[in-house]
């Protein structure tokens, strides 16, 4: 496998490297809105940031409190950390006494019947989210679907795909060579995944208000604290999505036909325990359908394929359409030392990471393995940076330190690649930072929280919310927003609304109707 992999770095070298170079990268970015003192906001989503349905750049996710910062795909790892960071800011300025939860796993978090449901208005697309939220909270409870995260989306150039035709010697539709090779960088990221947690992992402990956890095998820090002494992020661990239904779910890797045919076969087929809850009770929607899945997007993974959907198409439709455009990856933890959460040398990182997931081999994943890389996955989350855990691969133990080495060779070298560009060494600085947590596991996100706590005596609520402060005053205090900035978000802000209101007022049908529409659609 390491063979093949540089022996196609060698060849892109030669053939002009720089096609390595450009890759679109975009951000979403969560964070729960809280009050001053921490608990969850219980305020409608504040006008001033416009409609959650249709401002492009801020949303929400599960819950009316938790708001989604989408930015634009932008050639440059600048650009698309500098977008994050003005949207924080401009929502900022718009949060009254409010402030962003900076952390992923919440805190003081109140019963799942207090905890709002995301609203969108009254048409019918609106309806449909919202009932898929409440869908969400009757199956796996309100509380886990407050955890936040950072998604990374990711597409290879697109200079790039028939240069690397070619050098495979394919004869296949341009279409579906890039499906079958964006397939293989994702089963190559589910593969080496756990680096991720490993690296970027900041969700170590969580408030015991969190009711799941104390259905966990985790220590007690204080009288408010539950932790891993050596996890990684929680989050990602059997803590977060947890559910026996979605575990038996077995989504094929091998080949787009196989996602989609497995994806619409959880979408249609029946779950009794989703059936006791019932569909349409008493004139109100509890979820979308009593299926596995209500929709596809319910399917949890660290990694999607993607296509930018048109209107009204389902994602496995426009995957059907015209094959996989993008990546999106879901296993980064909120970084609670980042007012914006993420860093430019993360987003650097992952962009090569995900170039080196592509050049290598990638065979198709067989359920054996599938299972392993489970397991590496959840013992990471739980004790990652514990000197005696061993990763699995190929059915024999290995460190992680042996195993990331490896792999950061060749990431180094996919960096090295991308930084002939600018003539400079932002990519291979990046790794550099990378390398230096895993020769030493205190440096890590998860380990400098283990022990802020463990100093200080505190739980992870105050810290948290000390941490959400400062970030705070932090874009308090720097450069405002230019007027053109400024400008812009606003402008999106008041066209949201009224995109709002124009489709409010087309609805034509019921919404009983526009779901059986929506459902009976190829």
């Amino acid at each position: 496998m390491k063979q093949s992999f540089e022996k196609r770095l060698d060849a892109i070298a030669t053939a002009g490297g720089d096609i390595l170079y450009g890759g679109l990268k975009g951000i979403e970015k969560e964070s729960l809105r809280v009050a001053v003192d921490g608990s969850l906001s219980s305020l409608p989503h504040p006008a001033k940031l416009g409609s959650a349905l249709t401002n492009r750049y801020i949303t929400t996710d599960f819950s009316e409190a938790l708001l989604e910062f989408v930015s634009p795909a932008f050639e440059t790892s600048w650009e698309a950390l500098q977008f994050i960071c003005n949207i924080h800011q401009f929502t900022y300025a718009n949060l009254g006494d409010e402030m962003l939860w900076s952390a992923s796993m919440p805190c003081a978090i109140p019963a799942d019947n207090e905890i709002p449901l995301a609203r969108y208005g009254s048409s019918n697309v609106g309806q449909m989210k919202t009932i898929y939220r409440r869908g969400l909270g009757n199956r796996y409870g309100r509380q886990m679907q407050t955890i936040a995260g950072v998604h990374y989306n990711y597409s290879v150039p697109v200079d790039f795909w028939p240069a690397y035709q070619s050098l495979l010697g394919s004869d296949a539709p341009a279409d579906e060579f890039r499906s079958e090779q964006y397939l293989g960088l994702i089963r190559n990221f589910r593969r080496m995944g756990w680096l991720v947690l490993y690296l970027f992992g900041a969700s170590p402990a969580l408030c015991k208000s969190f009711v799941a956890a104390g259905e966990q095998e985790l220590e007690s820090l204080n009288d408010d604290t539950y932790f891993e002494p050596f996890g990684t992020s929680l989050r990602m661990s059997d803590l977060g999505y947890s559910n026996q239904n979605q575990s038996r779910i077995n989504i094929s890797l091998n080949s787009l036909d196989e996602y989609v045919r497995d994806l619409d076969k959880a979408i249609n087929t029946a779950e009794p325990s989703y059936e006791e809850i019932g569909v349409k009770v008493d004139g109100t929607y509890q979820q979308l359908n009593a299926n596995l899945l209500q929709i596809e997007n319910e399917f949890y993974s660290p990694v999607r394929p993607k296509r930018v959907a048109r209107s009204g198409e389902r994602p496995t439709a426009a995957l059907q359409r015209g094959g996989i455009e993008y990546v999106e990856i879901r296993s980064l933890d909120i970084n609670l030392f980042d007012p914006c959460g993420i860093n430019q040398n993360t987003i650097r990182f992952m962009e090569a990471f995900l170039l080196y997931c592509l050049l290598q081999d990638s065979p198709i994943l067989t359920d054996t393995e599938l299972q392993e890389l489970a397991r590496n996955q959840t013992g990471t989350a739980k004790q990652g940076r514990n000197p005696d855990f061993r990763l699995l691969r190929d059915g024999e133990p290995v460190s992680v330190a042996g195993w990331a080495d490896e792999i950061l060779d060749g990431v180094a070298a996919v960096a090295s690649q991308l930084d002939r560009h600018d003539d400079n060494d932002t990519y291979s600085q990046a790794v550099a930072v990378q390398k230096r947590l895993v020769a030493n596991s205190a440096e890590t996100p998860s380990a400098r929280i283990v022990a802020e706590l463990k100093a200080t005596g505190t739980g992870f609520f105050p810290f948290a919310l000390a941490m959400s402060r400062s970030h705070r005053d932090y874009f308090a205090s720097i450069t405002p927003l230019g007027d053109r900035v400024q400008q812009a978000f606003s402008e999106e802000v008041t066209q949201s609304l009224q995109r709002q209101r124009d489709i409010e007022a087309s609805d034509s049908i019921s919404l009983d109707a526009y779901l059986q529409d929506y459902f009976s659609a190829d």
